[in-house]
């Protein structure tokens, strides 16, 4: 099955665009920017073209352009002012966004590399991860939601944004460690396959000299009793995405402190969409949740 899509909604411009569907057709109909197809019942799409226009008019827009000089650009003039503007600090990571959302949607491997190696050229992996990877992982969030896009262009992006992880995590590997006893382990719980989240932490503590093991997905509390036998001054940190749901969250916590907590030196940190089910105050105190990444970090 072909699961590059082609055609787009006015739906699926709004939500990958920003800018509202009604807007999108005073802008066809005001400027002719856009020029939409019709199906056998009349009703619009879009092609791939229009999609990295829609995106590229936004992104002037956004950046403080009037949208009848940009009518006036046509479709050359366009690129090129983005172009300009896209060399700016500011909003390059506005643009890479973009450019990032277009390679996923068309499974362009080559874009996302490009773009990638623009940013890298000028930032660190920390700041193209918080400020370009982290903002448009929460649109794909909603992107998903809104069935803007498929299973396939979530793990398309999903999986280049690991392997840079990855990367940095194996060049950060040859710093120092730091002289400490204490054992990082980063797992998820069962069923729990979002491991982007922690992989990033687990970057950050290799990068400053932390011991650490990475585990990943689906790992069953009872298989992390064997890590007791050789380590006794273990931080588990673990990253709850959609498990353990929340009629459950507070149990497994039970479970894990029970099971893995009774030494005084280990302790779990947690993050995760999932902590909104819990009452920060009711934790025991070897359980510490963090709000983001930035908050756990700080606290090293």
């Amino acid at each position: 099955m072909n699961n590059i899509k082609t055609e787009f909604s006015i739906k699926d411009l709004e939500n990958l665009s920003g800018i509202k569907a009604h807007t999108i057709r005073i802008w066809e109909k005001r400027y002719n920017l856009f020029q939409p197809k019709r199906t056998d019942t009349n009703i619009r799409y879009y092609s791939t073209e229009s999609l990295q226009k829609i995106l590229n008019v936004a992104f002037l827009n956004n950046n403080g352009y009037k949208i009848s000089k940009i009518s006036n650009l046509g479709n050359e003039g366009i690129n090129a002012l983005v172009q300009e503007i896209a060399t700016k600090e500011k909003v390059r990571d506005e643009y890479a966004i973009n450019s990032f959302k277009l390679a996923m949607l068309t499974f362009d491997q080559h874009l996302f590399s490009k773009t990638y190696q623009e940013l890298i050229a000028t930032k660190s992996f920390k700041e193209i991860f918080y400020n370009a990877f982290l903002p448009l992982l929460n649109e794909i969030g909603m992107l998903w939601q809104t069935e803007t896009i498929s299973p396939a262009h979530e793990h398309f992006i999903s999986t280049h944004i690991k392997q840079k992880i990855l990367l940095n995590i194996e060049k950060s590997e040859v710093i120092s460690l730091k002289e400490s006893k204490k054992m990082f382990v980063f797992f998820l719980p069962e069923n729990e396959i979002h491991d982007i989240g922690l992989l990033f932490v687990n970057y950050e503590l290799v990068s400053r000299g932390y011991q650490t093991l990475f585990l990943g997905q689906s790992i069953p509390t009872s298989s992390l009793l064997d890590l007791l036998k050789f380590y006794d001054n273990i931080t588990f940190v673990s990253y709850f995405t959609i498990k353990p749901e929340k009629e459950e969250i507070e149990n497994y916590l039970e479970e894990f402190k029970r099971t893995l907590l009774s030494n005084d030196n280990n302790e779990l940190w947690i993050l995760g969409y999932m902590l909104k089910a819990l009452n920060f105050n009711n934790l025991p105190k070897n359980i510490t949740p963090f709000l983001s990444i930035e908050d756990l970090v700080n606290k090293l």
